[in-house]
């Protein structure tokens, strides 16, 4: 068998601005699954700039599944950002030291939680993904959207706050594709039902 290599940075030949994204981040916070890949218009590093207010500090962590495809220009927005919203003010006092240091003692940032996409997601171009959501298996996320909330696997969703266009599949072929995790395979076996896996017949997939 003649196999893409996972870890590959470039897996295309003489195209240097779609990698395998595993073997590009550095950030120890940053978990990606293999076969998952980046584009971007200028250079994959990008990707990393592109994940904002993601501070050490904070804790919180990317975590992307395998296979998914994320197009250029997609924004991870993380914790890092977050103010109070439910005090006299949101200014963040205490980060500028000096005698406003003490100003939260006893009180926290708001968070929630580590960003979490899952396996087989579609990114696409320029969207936004905000702190703390979950995108499901096998979502795709429209051009220039703005996630807000958690999407459900095989979901798509596109715009401003992002909302359900419709599902993929019928609520029984989901409860399918996800007991199946075709993902999970032995990358042999994705490899001999590629055609089967790029087909419309969940009967063929077994």
């Amino acid at each position: 068998m003649d196999i893409p290599d996972k870890n590959l940075k470039f897996p295309l030949p003489h195209y240097d601005r779609l990698c395998f994204l595993k073997n590009v981040v550095k950030n120890p916070n940053i978990i990606i699954g293999d076969y998952t890949y980046y584009d971007d218009f200028e250079h994959v590093e990008n990707f990393e700039k592109n994940v904002k207010y993601h501070f050490d500090f904070t804790g919180d962590q990317l975590i992307i599944g395998k296979f998914c495809m994320i197009a250029s220009d997609v924004t991870f927005i993380m914790n890092g950002a977050n103010h109070l919203s439910d005090a006299i003010t949101s200014y963040p006092f205490a980060i500028f030291g000096k005698d406003w240091s003490n100003a939260m003692e006893g009180k926290t940032y708001p968070t929630k939680g580590n960003t979490t996409v899952g396996n087989d997601v579609w990114i696409g171009y320029a969207a936004t993904i905000m702190p703390g959501v979950t995108i499901g298996d096998g979502a795709i996320i429209g051009s220039k959207s703005v996630v807000t909330k958690d999407v459900a696997p095989y979901e798509i969703v596109g715009g401003n706050p992002a909302k359900l266009i419709r599902k993929r599949f019928s609520d029984e072929e989901i409860h399918r594709l996800l007991n199946l995790k075709w993902w999970d395979w032995p990358i042999e076996k994705i490899t001999k039902n590629v055609q089967k896996l790029t087909g419309k017949n969940l009967e063929d997939i077994s």
